[in-house]
């Protein structure tokens, strides 16, 4: 502050004093974000606790939060924010034809139904396994009118690459030639899904544990693979009772990945 002649005053309030000193920076009990991120998400970290510190840290430092409770403090009144952390902390890692026994199984199952079907992809990640099962279904002769693809995903930042189309090799080292060259054109070092596949599928964000998520609709197949594999085994229970309730006929499973072991 000045004074009148425009000399600098030394008279600061020690209120003032206070409020221009650097926090102290708080990075030690990482539990009350992984207990809040837990209820919002399903998503443990039981087992990896210091991966988790260290991820939050970087996540605070990078947005200038002070500490953790800072950190939960902000997540918990900006949506903005609380959605970047989920972004920051899930996982997303697929390719095309993944476990595609199970999609061959989907389509089996679909050739004998008559009426149009609607199929949930629940995660559906960066798209390779709903557009896997989109693509299965063309190729069985099955016609895009005669199904519905709906898939969802809490992590914005995926949701936007599937909406992309454009995949990397290693996404797409399952996908037989014929097929590769019939579905993607290659740029680069780039492959980008044609828009007639793109167009067969509805992405959206959605959490299946948000009261919303029960107005998604009902669903004749579900798809719910290598999600699960990051819920300890009461949230598993809780999750496996919502996505059969959704089923329009509770007699028929859930695909479920092979690690999502109950």
């Amino acid at each position: 502050m000045f004074n009148f002649f425009g000399k600098k005053s030394t008279n600061l309030k020690s209120s003032e004093i206070i409020n221009n000193a650097p926090i102290a920076e708080d990075y030690n009990d990482a539990t009350p974000i992984a207990l809040h991120f837990k209820q919002e998400t399903g998503v443990t970290f039981e087992n990896q606790h210091s991966i988790l510190k260290s991820k939050l840290i970087s996540f605070c430092k990078i947005r200038h939060i002070p500490s953790f409770k800072q950190c939960l403090v902000q997540v918990k009144n900006d949506p903005i924010l609380k959605q970047e952390l989920i972004n920051y902390l899930t996982t997303n890692e697929s390719y095309f034809y993944r476990e595609f026994h199970q999609i061959q199984d989907l389509v089996n199952a679909i050739r004998a139904i008559e009426h149009t079907v609607d199929i949930l992809c629940a995660p559906s990640s960066t798209g390779e396994e709903i557009y896997s099962i989109a693509i299965a279904l063309l190729e069985a002769g099955i016609p895009k009118s005669q199904f519905n693809l709906v898939g969802i995903d809490i992590n914005t930042e995926a949701l936007n690459l599937a909406k992309s189309g454009i995949y990397n090799q290693r996404n797409i080292n399952n996908i037989p030639g014929h097929l590769l060259n019939k579905y993607f054109i290659k740029k680069e070092f780039k492959y980008h899904l044609i828009d007639e596949i793109k167009q067969c599928v509805h992405l959206k964000t959605e959490n299946i544990f948000s009261s919303s998520f029960k107005t998604i609709g009902q669903f004749d197949f579900i798809f719910c693979r290598n999600m699960l594999i990051y819920f300890d085994k009461d949230t598993k229970i809780q999750a496996k009772s919502i996505l059969d309730n959704l089923l329009k006929d509770r007699n028929k499973p859930v695909y479920y990945g092979h690690a999502d072991l109950f």
